[in-house]
């Protein structure tokens, strides 16, 4: 085993585990619940999203982000096809629509079903670990026992949540959805005794990416739906179909040939580092219909567009730069000119907008 100088394990090449079919439609059905989170960055007061509908934005996707991150990297590192495994995703789709139905801005009228939906989706979770654990050999095992257990931790915590009303609901609700997401974190050195595959993550993870890409060609649909079709609608969708092929280009060009899957880690970076993309694609999604529709004063729109950029630009970075092979990795100077053409672009916003 040779170790790279970043650190990172290189270790010889294992059978590739393949995305089964199951896993495409539990991720499926995961589109309704991203693109209802999306919808709730479109509500606009007095020319600005308001902050309270940025914060439950992030407050409704982090759930369903952690709930679908959870259950693939237990497929990744112990998945196999097989009846019990089907079994228990088949259950975990039960408890996907139960929490898709009651994802909504006004969280006290649907509060029980979100609960129980996101509730049974991390206890599946956490069984499977438990179920696998004795079946493994000494270091995955130890991984597996590991997250099974503390898993429930977080999962208790916020089920006291049941017991109090108000805010004082939802602080203990997420403050055990934060426990969850911390303890993989705090347990690395369990986790490091069984790598992720990086081939297989990295699938799952550019799928639920085209499904985010998906609601930004959805937007440019609605824009074009909004009414008789004129030069300058076909002219907006097509600018931005352009900005979404590149995103996906500069996406899936780092994934199918600038990083290196032979390198093997917890996949933390991939991990978290996600989240911050998936939260930005959701944001370039949203602020294409917003700019339509011209229902923004210029200035919010012009730092909500670029701040969603520049969100996606840093996220990509951060997680393809440590997969990457050392000659395609990015240097200071390509840093510098993407953030002197982003400034470039936004002082000239700004300059027409006090004009």
């Amino acid at each position: 085993m040779n170790k790279h100088a970043s650190g990172l394990k290189h270790l010889t090449p294992l059978a590739e585990k393949k995305v089964t079919w199951l896993e495409l439609f539990y991720d499926l059905l995961f589109v309704a619940a991203v693109s209802k989170a999306g919808h709730v960055l479109l509500h606009v007061e007095s020319g600005v999203v308001p902050a309270e509908y940025l914060i439950k934005f992030i407050l409704i996707f982090v759930p369903i982000w952690w709930a679908w991150v959870g259950q693939s990297l237990f497929v990744n590192r112990f998945g196999r096809d097989q009846f019990s495994h089907r079994i228990f995703l088949i259950l975990q789709l039960f408890f996907v629509l139960i929490m898709t139905a009651s994802l909504s801005v006004q969280f006290d009228q649907y509060y029980v079903p979100f609960f129980i939906g996101y509730i049974g989706l991390r206890a599946m979770t956490a069984i499977q670990y438990l179920s696998v654990h004795k079946k493994l050999e000494e270091g995955h095992k130890a991984t597996a026992r590991y997250l099974g257990s503390r898993f429930w931790i977080g999962l208790i915590v916020s089920s006291f949540s049941l017991f109090f009303d108000s805010w004082i609901r939802y602080a203990v609700l997420y403050a055990g959805i934060a426990v969850d997401i911390v303890f993989p974190i705090l347990g690395r050195k369990y986790l490091v005794k069984s790598p992720i595959q990086p081939h297989h993550l990295l699938e799952r993870f550019s799928l639920f990416t085209l499904i985010l890409l998906g609601e930004s060609v959805i937007s440019i649909l609605a824009v074009l739906q909004t009414g008789d079709l004129t030069w300058q609608s076909v002219l907006f969708a097509s600018i931005t179909f352009v900005l979404v092929i590149a995103i996906w280009w500069q996406y899936f060009d780092n994934v199918e040939k600038k990083v290196n899957k032979s390198i093997t880690t917890a996949g933390q970076t991939i991990i978290y580092g996600h989240l911050f993309i998936y939260l930005s694609m959701c944001m370039i999604a949203a602020s294409i219909q917003l700019l339509f529709l011209n229902q923004l004063n210029h200035f919010f729109m012009l730092t909500f567009i670029f701040g969603s950029v520049l969100l996606y630009f840093f996220s990509t970075s951060l997680v393809f730069h440590k997969y990457r092979h050392v000659d395609q990795r990015l240097r200071f100077y390509h840093l510098a000119l993407f953030l002197g053409l982003a400034r470039r672009f936004l002082c000239g916003g700004l300059v027409r907008s006090s004009a």
